[in-house]
């Protein structure tokens, strides 16, 4: 499957961006996705899960109450909605899909087989 994030920009403490991915090739279905970010000089880091059918979600301690994923399956989108925005925000956001047979949503990096190109969320003080 490949991916393409989208959404991404500058935005003020406190306001909010909602991210994109936009998935082609492959049974959409048969993936897990989510969505990771990496802030200058620092590892790339999970921040939201969802599972093939939507009923497993995800999130990094540092996003929970503020960010929401969710995806449709009919048109093969991820979307991750990212509220009360802090300058620590600040990374590329990329989506990323995880082929697998169970229900379960991973919170590293290795188990995601595909991956697309990110998108820069700046959110200035």
């Amino acid at each position: 499957v490949q991916l393409q994030a989208s959404g991404g920009g500058l935005v003020q403490v406190g306001g909010s961006l909602r991210l994109s991915c936009a998935a082609s090739g492959g049974t959409f279905t048969d993936y897990a996705m989510g969505w990771f970010r990496q802030a200058p000089g620092k590892e790339r880091e999970f921040v939201a899960g969802i599972s093939r059918g939507s009923k497993r979600i995800s999130y990094a301690n540092s996003v929970k109450g503020r960010f929401t994923i969710s995806r449709d399956n009919a048109k093969r989108m991820v979307y991750l909605q990212m509220n009360s925005l802090k300058p620590e925000d600040t990374a590329v956001y990329s989506c990323a899909a995880d082929y697998t047979v169970t229900g379960v949503v991973e919170n590293t990096d290795l188990p995601y087989d595909s991956w697309g190109r990110g998108t820069l969320v700046t959110v200035s003080s």
